[in-house]
């Protein structure tokens, strides 16, 4: 009754299944170890209307059918059973509550098997169920290993024993779990069919020494000598570790080298030897063997050995220096930089034994390092000057090789020392003279007509780049009153800078308002004057002084002596002008742009100036002649 206590669930279960109708429930398998004993619960049901004043039973082996005469397990009308159950078999349960659980003393082997119950209630009510238990008669615990153990990861290794003897109870213990972890017992554990298991727990993490470890449960019985053993081997899967490896390898060219390389992993990994990037040779194996024969120059570098499975992977290089001449340098840093910044370049090479390598600009030496592959040099707040066309060359005593790059240096426009205005004629031109990189934008205000004009109008601005110096020229054409007021403006990225362009040769200015027609109008008018104040002098000299003498000879103006500031130099302007012109380099003569009247406007419709200045002359004549 102690095992029917333990079993409230199951009956239950059984109970709320009756409905009147032949049917049997008992485990389809269950499990004891030899020498013990094993209760199989079962329990059964029939008409409800057939009502028997008293319920036999009969258990049968092997065969649930009569007529197949097979071995009787138990019978309670009669007590007469197979001789290989006399001793072993009685009824736990109570036929007459539908009970018909069965327990089997000092099983063996043979006993295992099928076990079929047959209800007898007199008469012809009797009735073979088809629902059977499978004995399974062990011998060893039952080890229960998850189907994969990782290396670093935990696991929970279990055993498990049947516990279905009443009398008899297992007591579990592990063997060879040192330096694994401590056992927990889990305890009595019911099964989805009402029978008992006895478990045992063992957590730890396993690392890759624990692979193939053999590791054992104990079930022993008190108070007897039976003890069962089961072991487990563990199958611990972990990523390759590169055990084998060669060291730096010295090559000369056309010798013979092996390398090897060799992984302990569980799966076995796939060894690749690989050379940027590039498979030389795989396979799966614990040692791979490169062969290379009559090595050259190009075949000099690093050799890696990756070693790989499911689990993870593990890669190794190794170096093969093969005596040659140094590669072409590969130069790697900033090529563009702001003004200010700190520039890095990296020059690197390839070559055995290591070369001397120099960078050098303009053939002054910037940097040098003597036999190392890289060479580092540090430009700190770069500037325009560091601008231009950098070396780097590399050689030992097998040759030389050299590689050239450019760095370019960004900045503000820096408006030059050269940018100025200069008359010429009837025009102004303005020289803007601008040093940035990247390129700017130039354009030319002029505050007092409220105009700006741009670089992209090609009609009246000429632009032109040499190197990192742009120069912009504006030509304004037209009788300007005054010298204007010429602002240059200079953008880029950077920023933006600003001048007012300085007049150079103001004093010319003159004869360029003026221009050539009114100056030969208005010296004609000037001696026009002069002979007509002369003549008259005269005259009226005769008039009042009838004799005269020698010393009172009156004054004689000549022409030569009235000359106009400026006229003189008429030419010399212009030929300044040109020399200008040609300095720049300006290919044809420069746009312009009308702000007044053309040269053949003067003639036609005279301004206020230019009666003005007429006025001026005449004045002037006549108070020379007082």
């Amino acid at each position: 009754m102690i095992f029917l206590t333990a079993l409230p669930l199951f009956w239950i279960m059984i109970s709320a299944s009756r409905g009147g109708h032949w049917g049997a429930w008992m485990p389809s398998s269950i499990s004891a170890f030899e020498g013990t004993c094993v209760s199989i619960p079962c329990r059964f049901d029939f008409p409800d209307e057939l009502r028997p004043a008293v319920v036999h039973g009969v258990w049968y082996f092997n065969s649930p059918y009569p007529k197949n005469y097979p071995p009787v397990v138990f019978k309670s009308r009669t007590q007469v059973v197979h001789e290989s159950f006399q001793g072993r078999s009685r009824l736990l349960g109570d036929l007459g509550l539908r009970n018909c659980t069965l327990l089997l003393s000092n099983v063996s082997p043979e006993l295992g098997g099928k076990y079929y119950f047959r209800g007898d209630l007199g008469g012809y009510n009797q009735y073979t169920f088809s629902e059977h238990s499978v004995l399974d008669i062990i011998n060893t615990p039952n080890i229960v290993v998850p189907p994969e153990v990782v290396a670093g990861t935990e696991v929970e290794v279990s055993c498990m024993v049947p516990d279905n003897c009443p009398e008899l109870r297992p007591e579990l213990s592990w063997l060879g779990h040192e330096g694994l972890g401590e056992p927990a017992v889990l305890g009595r554990l019911r099964e989805d069919e009402g029978t008992w298991v006895q478990v045992s727990l063992l957590h730890f993490v396993p690392t890759r020494e624990a692979n193939g470890h053999r590791l054992g449960c104990q079930a022993s019985f008190p108070n007897t000598t039976l003890q069962f053993e089961g072991y487990a081997s563990l199958d611990v899967k972990y990523p390759p570790v590169i055990v084998e490896m060669n060291s730096s390898v010295e090559a000369i060219e056309g010798s013979h080298v092996s390398l090897l390389c060799g992984a302990d992993s569980n799966p076995p990994p796939l060894l690749t030897w690989m050379r940027d990037g590039t498979v030389l040779r795989e396979a799966v194996a614990e040692s791979l063997l490169l062969e290379l024969e009559e090595v050259t120059p190009a075949e000099d570098g690093v050799y890696a050995c990756l070693a790989e499975n499911a689990y993870g992977q593990d890669n190794r290089t190794v170096g093969l220096s093969v005596m040659y001449a140094p590669w072409k340098p590969t130069v790697n840093g900033t090529m563009v930089a702001v003004e200010g910044e700190t520039v890095s370049i990296l020059c690197s090479t390839q070559s055995n034994p290591d070369p001397i390598l120099t960078i050098f600009k303009e053939k002054q030496i910037l940097a040098t390092v003597i036999y190392e592959s890289e060479l580092q040099l540090e430009l700190p707040a770069v500037s325009p000057e560091d601008d231009g066309e950098y070396w780097c060359v590399a050689e030992n005593q097998y040759g030389q090789r050299a590689t050239a790059f450019n760095l370019s240096v960004e900045f503000a426009p820096v408006l030059l020392l050269e940018s100025h205005c200069a008359a010429a004629r009837d025009t102004v031109q303005c020289l803007c003279v601008v040093k940035s990189n990247p390129e700017p934008s130039v354009a030319f205000e002029l505050p007092s007509r409220n105009v700006t004009v741009n670089e992209s109008e090609r009609e009246f601005v000429y632009s032109e780049r040499s190197g990192l110096v742009l120069t912009s020229i504006l030509t304004l054409r037209g009788q300007a009153q005054a010298p204007p007021r010429v602002i240059c403006t200079a953008r880029n990225l950077y920023g933006a800078k600003s001048l007012e362009l300085p007049f150079q040769g103001a004093h010319r200015l003159m004869w360029a308002k003026i221009g050539p027609v009114g100056a030969v109008v208005a010296f004609a008018i000037l001696i026009a004057i002069v002979c007509y104040i002369t003549q008259t002098r005269r005259k009226k000299n005769v008039t009042e002084s009838p004799s005269f003498s020698a010393g009172d000879n009156p004054p004689v103006l000549f022409s030569s002596d009235f000359r106009i500031s400026g006229a003189p130099e008429k030419y010399e302007s212009e030929r300044r002008l040109g020399s200008e012109r040609r300095l720049l380099g300006l290919r044809g003569e420069p746009p312009e742009l009308d702000l007044s009247y053309s040269h053949s406007d003067l003639g036609k419709r005279p301004t206020k100036d230019s009666y003005t200045l007429t006025e001026e002359l005449a004045e002037y004549a006549e108070i020379r002649v007082k």
